[in-house]
């Protein structure tokens, strides 16, 4: 069954074993909905039952058919660390690191600089210059424009 995320709305699916088991949670304790978790944001979206039962109409046969399967070819459980690999305290004691070689390889002397090239700077237009002054100070020192600026007087 295709699910998209209600909150990141990322695509995953629900895989047969778990729609079984989802429609088993919802059968058991009779609920209108299954939640779904979001394998990236782990959320939950809300599946409506129906919704469950379209996807997977006859879920009880195949529930069988699947407990049947299993009985037929269990799967084998994971084996147990050893005991050899547990213990930290009696492993074995690090090797040395290997000493570090004297001789490296001697560094390119630098070039002077008049041989690279230099990088352009940047310069300002005489535009530039004007933009920035477009105020002129009063003695005062308030700043005062030309253009714009007359007083009505009565």
């Amino acid at each position: 069954m295709n699910i998209r995320c209600a909150f990141c709305q990322t695509p995953y699916t629900l895989s047969r074993v778990a729609m079984l088991d989802a429609l088993q949670e919802v059968d058991s304790q009779n609920l209108s909905h299954y939640d779904a978790h979001c394998p990236r944001c782990r959320r939950a979206t809300r599946i409506p039952r129906q919704r469950l039962e379209m996807a997977m109409p006859n879920w009880r046969e195949e529930l069988k058919q699947f407990e049947k399967e299993m009985k037929e070819h269990p799967q084998p459980e994971a084996p147990l660390p050893t005991a050899e690999t547990t213990p930290v305290a009696e492993a074995a004691p690090a090797p040395e690191p290997a000493p570090k070689k004297a001789a490296t390889k001697p560094k390119p002397k630098a070039t002077p600089a008049e041989s690279k090239p230099k990088a352009a700077s940047r310069q300002t237009t005489p535009s530039a210059d004007t933009k920035k002054s477009n105020t002129t100070s009063s003695p005062k020192g308030k700043k005062s424009t030309t253009k714009g600026t007359t007083k009505k007087s009565k």
